[in-house]
């Protein structure tokens, strides 16, 4: 089990502050930076830029402090046995700045940390380091943005946001152009950024979550096919049957009646 030893979210130093541990943590610290830092680790100077995280080997010689006034961080320091094989499957660096894909999302879970451990309760202990692990697979999961350029990482926040709504409302009629004003790029551009960040286009996109919204459907309930295909944003049956048989592979109809 991975336990937490403390957290802090969102601390505000208003005259800054340094942390300086020559010998290391003795347990694995975890520091994601709200304001530029300098870092030194392992007696090499760095600088950390905001919106960039940290995990330090419990014996790792560090040192950071701020550049920007007020110094704002949040941070958790975790033990247990199985940390060191667990973060070496996912093939999360120790000791290694990384720039966040995605802040909000790290923010968010460190929030929860806080709160989980402060509300206790009989199950807080299981809850942490489910959390703990929960969070280290994602930035696992969103090291390879890492390697994308700038210029595209940067509106993963806002595609990721967008992406959600379309699977959360299949039934409703979008033009790519109208997705594309509302972060003001391009048509083009903003299917180059797309498909760059999630390996599809977003037209496949619409279509399988209108698609995967009907196949719910038809699986959880007794409605007509012409009604699912209503509810899931067709103008007529005759698309949505021909749709759906192109991209799952067998009518409605059929895929209602294997399952």
């Amino acid at each position: 089990m991975i336990s937490m030893i403390s957290c802090g979210y969102n601390f505000i130093h208003k005259d800054g502050i340094t942390i300086d541990r020559p010998a290391g943590a003795g347990n694995y610290a975890f520091v994601f930076f709200k304001s530029k830092a300098e870092l030194i680790l392992d007696g090499k100077l760095l600088a950390a830029e905001k919106n960039s995280y940290i995990l330090f080997h419990p014996s790792t010689p560090h040192l950071y402090r701020e550049l920007d006034k007020p110094f704002i961080n949040d941070w958790f320091h975790c033990d247990g046995n199985e940390i060191l094989e667990f973060l070496t499957q996912l093939k999360l660096p120790l000791n290694t700045l990384v720039k966040a894909t995605d802040p909000l999302l790290i923010a968010g879970c460190i929030r929860e940390l806080q709160s989980s451990n402060r509300l206790g309760g009989p199950l807080r202990d299981q809850i942490i380091d489910f959390d703990i692990r929960a969070l280290f697979m994602k930035l696992s999961n969103l090291m390879e943005l890492a390697g994308l350029p700038d210029k595209t990482s940067r509106y993963f926040r806002q595609f990721s946001e967008l992406r959600s709504e379309l699977y959360s409302s299949p039934q409703t009629h979008l033009t790519v152009e109208n997705i594309a004003s509302r972060v003001n790029l391009s048509k083009s551009y903003f299917q180059h950024i797309y498909k760059e960040l999630f390996g599809c286009s977003v037209v496949s996109d619409m279509i399988n979550s209108r698609l995967e919204y009907a196949k719910y459907l038809l699986g959880n309930s007794s409605l007509t096919i012409a009604a699912i295909s209503k509810m899931c944003g067709y103008e007529n049956d005759t698309h949505f049957m021909r749709q759906f048989k192109r991209f799952v592979g067998t009518t409605p109809s059929q895929f209602r009646s294997r399952r």
